[in-house]
């Protein structure tokens, strides 16, 4: 799963573009901000995992033997940073019903805008392993580096950074640590207001899709 330094990818497919639109918008309600977003996870998961490594395994059809490419390796990691990028995974979970799941516990300190992590769990066997960490927002870029750090230190094959949107602040913070992690994200906005928010963005994505934000 590799990539060129500092990448972004931008998904803009119709599909993706559309939903993000409608998730954008004040008036979505939860239940269509979730299902929404989850579709949209499937999506940039289709971009994500473009790359796999694959080998070649030989079969038998009703008709002849043949060779067909298997995805090489153990099993995917999804990754996601709790606790908005648990919307994401299903989504993942959808289009690789087989991955394994890691959960990296980050909050951000409204004051400094710093991470702080609570809770992390990956599954064995990682230095075997391609791992997706997913976080529908890519702001500051503080939580994402601090994660994809954390990841890193269990040694897995590859990281790539999934999330709904990213600023460019935030982008090039976490470029400036991780530049060999490519980003895929459905679309980089403006810039970040004073308290660290995308814009034109969406919102907070966590309090959004869970309706804590009533």
């Amino acid at each position: 799963m590799g990539a060129e330094t500092g990448s972004v990818t931008v998904v803009e497919h119709p599909l993706v573009q559309h939903k993000l639109g409608l998730m954008r918008r004040t008036e979505t309600p939860t239940l269509q901000f979730r299902s929404l977003l989850r579709e949209v996870s499937l999506l940039l998961a289709y971009e994500a995992t473009r790359d796999l490594p694959l080998r070649e395994e030989t079969i038998r059809t009703p008709l002849a033997e043949m060779k067909v490419p298997r995805i090489e390796g153990r099993k995917l990691v999804i990754a996601p940073v709790l606790r908005a990028g648990l919307g994401m995974l299903d989504g993942f979970l959808d289009l690789i019903p087989g991955a394994r799941v890691g959960h990296v516990g980050m909050y951000r300190n409204e004051e400094t805008l710093e991470p702080v992590e609570y809770y992390f769990k990956m599954p064995a066997w990682m230095e075997e392993r391609d791992v997706v960490v997913v976080d529908p927002m890519l702001a500051t870029g503080n939580s994402a580096a601090a994660a994809v750090g954390r990841v890193w230190r269990e040694k897995p094959r590859s990281i790539r950074m999934v999330c709904l949107l990213a600023a460019p602040e935030g982008i090039s913070n976490f470029h400036r640590q991780f530049p060999e992690v490519p980003i895929i994200t459905a679309a980089v906005d403006s810039h970040l207001d004073e308290r660290g928010f995308i814009v034109p963005g969406l919102g907070d994505a966590g309090d959004r899709m869970f309706g804590t934000n009533e």
